[in-house]
């Protein structure tokens, strides 16, 4: 898609960016540090963008990341791609992060460790060409922090080499502005969220929401 616009949303962290390119080109774009607030805030981000962000593709971050900001970037993103009838993609939050953390610093590896939820942190490594070199983790501190690159990227970077002892830690936050960074392979055509660990909520019994509970079924499906 070389000449082709795209409108990058990416909500997944404590920050919400966005995005308007034209192939690799950066033709606007916003990124704000929100902690809360990105269902309020996203959507001016976007209008304000030229011709309100419209594109011939939208790609979205889809995490790991805060399962709020996930689910509300990737609802924005699938309504304007189905309002515009254009094609959506989504993309792993981590591997944006370690995609400028190599552009930044060198082609190097690279472990990226960001917050997660109840104190710890969602942790994957990536070669010096930004694929996955291991799976994505939600792990607790001390976990994290054994072995691995001696590059450390994301929000709990310095953490991690301060437990660690060695390393170098580069502060990161995923920036749609620089998404023409990130190789194709990692985008996804059938875009779905990336949690990194299994939700909060439970229903009475402790299961899982979609799952059956002890001695019950769950609705068939047509």
């Amino acid at each position: 898609m070389a000449g082709a616009t795209t409108l990058v949303i990416d909500s997944a962290t404590e920050a919400c960016s966005v995005a308007l390119l034209r192939g690799a080109e950066l033709l606007a774009g916003d990124w704000q540090l929100l902690g809360r607030g990105h269902a309020e805030r996203l959507v001016p981000m976007i209008a304000a963008l030229p011709d309100k962000g419209r594109a011939d593709r939208v790609a979205v971050a889809l995490g790991a990341g805060s399962f709020t900001g996930v689910r509300v970037g990737l609802a924005a993103a699938r309504a304007l791609a189905l309002a515009w009838n254009v094609p959506l993609v989504g993309y792993p939050t981590l591997a944006l992060i370690a995609a400028q953390a190599i552009a930044d610093h060198g082609h190097q590896p690279v472990r990226v460790a960001i917050t997660g939820g109840h104190g710890e942190w969602f942790v994957q490594d990536f070669a010096a060409d930004g694929a996955p070199a291991g799976p994505l983790a939600s792990l607790a501190p001390a976990e994290a922090a054994q072995g691995g690159p001696a590059l450390v990227a994301g929000t709990q970077a310095e953490a991690l080499v301060a437990r660690r002892g060695t390393g170098t830690p580069i502060l990161l936050q995923p920036d749609a502005r620089r998404f023409a960074l990130l190789d194709p392979a990692r985008l996804s055509t059938d875009p779905a969220p990336l949690y990194g660990r299994a939700p909060d909520a439970r229903l009475p019994g402790g299961a899982l929401p979609g799952t059956a509970l002890p001695g019950t079924a769950l609705p068939a499906t047509a």
